[in-house]
């Protein structure tokens, strides 16, 4: 009766056999030319709402090593003392699980009241453990009943049914437990750890991470248990925004009461400028279509380095600027939310440079920027300014102004933007802009529309351009909040580079280390920087276990990923090429494994 049940739930929801073909355009936002919040209700962890009308709250998570009860205390009052809203922790076997009673313990005699998050892989019974000491647990769906290596194998409906028994099996009674005791979860996929039973009938994609929650929000429910936050993360950031969206829109498609929590991250963002890029990126574009309700920027960096930026972006979401009437009827959306798809202008020169077409995004700055880079001219021969916004002949229209786009339209090709001081948030004006105009016109990406910027350069970059470049809108970018002419050009191109719209320099995708990590993941990073970071177009992982690493960089073309305490596995690829090498010999053997697949290049002097 069970399996026939499951059987025809397959069937009921359209779920047998490989997603393919054409998918449904409905959005998963009212509107999304204007920013509103999605309603959810309210799921409590310890004494923090999520949710609700809560604020967007701000979280991090745990470096040291669960086992060192000291160590874990400290860096939690650390966090605790920055603002950190909630503190994530891992837990990888029972053994570790135990130990949050002793730090629980020592955190609230030292007055600590901030919630802790056991995160769970592979083991149900350390989940089961923890949840008799924190207020939330985090589970993988890909991997809490389910094995480490992916085997290639065709399900029948029968035997994925049979599957999915075996997670109710394995998950009733943590949820149970849960409900009794009063502990929240979060089922938060990750593109990089998804089930054999998802990647054979779905594929490593966005709809194949929804399904992997969905399975476990289900047996969830069937049990009368709603505490449930959701998270879809991956290091790609159109990915992790299709992903996102895929599941607010199913969400929806479920019912009414199916309105849970979102939790925010790009995961392994690395460290640095890019890695605060990468998360205004992906988490700045799914705050501007109201969506996220608790969040983390995940960085290669010290925990505590965390909670500034994270506590940026919830406050930019915050910040409303009046708007006007918007159109009637609204125009549809000028992108597709689940697929990327660049929007294809006609080609235009710019001052003698070529763009829209099938031309690069180019870089505008102004004339006096240009003019101050003019003495590096050499050394920026793979970076160079290109148009200087004095010469691009760009016309600024106001999106709202049916008499300047009739005029725009009536006139001859050129280069468009949004012009300052519209009463629009910026990400929706573009939007509306890319919708109303002819798409042979190309647009030019601004970082703001001339009101105070409250986001530091790189965060108000990758919130305001990189959203709309992982959209596919943008022929040209114009960063102006950046006042360093040098910064301004490195800022440029690395928003490029974070959209994967542009390959400048060395792509890194690096994990922020946590209790799973053997060995100094900042120092790897650095000495991997050092030795690597002339090659341009070439994209390494540096991962800090097996649980996500091997997946999560699955477009990386070499990884770096610690397999057992101080020893470091070589992938080409999802391939593993060499085994168990010793951390301080790791770099070199690297470095050799690029060689030997010709894609190195010596540093020029």
């Amino acid at each position: 009766m069970v399996l026939g049940w499951w059987i025809s739930r397959l069937h009921e929801k359209g779920r047998c056999g490989r997603v393919e073909g054409k998918m449904s355009s409905r959005l998963y936002c009212p509107n999304v030319y204007r920013r509103e919040r999605r309603e959810t209700r309210e799921v409590m962890v310890g004494e923090v709402g999520i949710g609700g009308k809560n604020p967007i709250r701000v979280q991090s998570m745990l470096t040291h090593d669960t086992l060192d009860t000291k160590g874990c205390v400290e860096e939690a009052l650390e966090l605790a003392e920055a603002g950190c809203e909630v503190i994530r922790l891992t837990a990888q076997t029972k053994v570790y699980a135990a130990n949050l009673e002793n730090i629980a313990r020592e955190l609230r005699a030292a007055g600590c009241r901030v919630p802790l998050v056991a995160d769970i892989h592979f083991k149900p019974d350390a989940a089961m453990e923890a949840a008799k000491w924190v207020e939330k647990i985090r589970i993988n769906p890909g991997n809490f009943v389910d094995k480490r290596k992916f085997v290639r194998r065709d399900y029948t409906d029968v035997e994925y049914a049979e599957e999915l028994e075996r997670i109710r099996e394995a998950f009733t009674p943590l949820v149970l437990f849960c409900k009794e005791h009063g502990r929240a979860m979060r089922l938060g996929a990750n593109h990089g750890s998804l089930s054999d039973r998802i990647l054979n009938r779905y594929g490593d994609t966005p709809e194949g991470m929804v399904e992997s929650a969905l399975e476990f929000a289900r047996v969830a429910r069937d049990c009368g248990y709603h505490e449930l936050v959701f998270s879809m993360k991956a290091s790609n950031v159109k990915v992790m925004i299709q992903a996102y969206r895929l599941l607010v829109k199913r969400l929806q498609e479920e019912g009414d009461d199916w309105n849970y929590p979102i939790h925010l991250g790009v995961t392994e963002a690395g460290e640095g400028e890019d890695a605060r890029i990468k998360s205004a990126m992906g988490i700045g574009s799914l705050l501007a279509d109201g969506i996220g309700d608790t969040l983390r920027v995940s960085l290669t960096e010290e925990a505590v380095n965390e909670v500034a930026p994270g506590f940026e972006l919830a406050r930019a979401f915050g910040r409303v600027s009046e708007s006007s009437e918007l159109p009637h009827p609204l125009p549809p959306a000028p992108f597709h939310p689940y697929v990327f798809r660049r929007r294809r202008s006609e080609s235009l020169s710019v001052d003698g440079v070529m763009l829209g077409g099938e031309d690069p995004v180019r870089i505008v700055l102004p004339q006096a920027v240009m003019d101050a880079l003019l003495p590096r001219a050499g050394e920026l021969k793979d970076t160079p300014p290109e148009i200087p916004y004095e010469q691009s002949g760009v016309a600024e229209v106001d999106p709202l102004n049916d008499d300047e786009l009739r005029e725009l339209e009536q006139g001859e090709l050129r280069l468009v933007t949004v012009k300052d001081g519209v009463r629009m948030q910026l990400v929706q004006a573009f939007r509306l802009l890319a919708a109303r105009i002819p798409a042979r016109f190309p647009i030019m990406l601004k970082d703001t529309l001339g009101e105070a910027e409250t986001l530091p350069p790189p965060m108000a970059a990758g919130f305001n351009m990189g959203s709309l470049l992982a959209d596919g809108i943008g022929q040209a970018i114009l960063v102006r909040t950046e006042k360093d002419p040098a910064k301004a050009l490195t800022l440029s191109y690395n928003v490029l580079q974070a959209a994967g719209v542009r390959l400048s320099k060395t792509e890194y995708v690096s994990c922020p280390s946590c209790g799973r990590t053997h060995y100094n993941i900042r120092e790897a990073a650095a000495r991997i920087r050092a030795a690597t970071g002339h090659l341009k177009g070439v994209k390494i992982a540096i991962m800090g276990c097996i649980v996500n690493g091997p997946g999560e960089m699955s477009d990386a073309d070499f990884g770096y990923v610690g397999g057992a305490p101080g020893k470091i596995n070589l992938y080409v690829g999802h391939t593993p090429v060499q085994i168990n090498i010793p951390q301080e010999e790791a770099v070199d053997h690297l470095v050799r494994l690029i060689k030997q697949h010709g894609r190195w290049t010596e540093p020029t002097r």
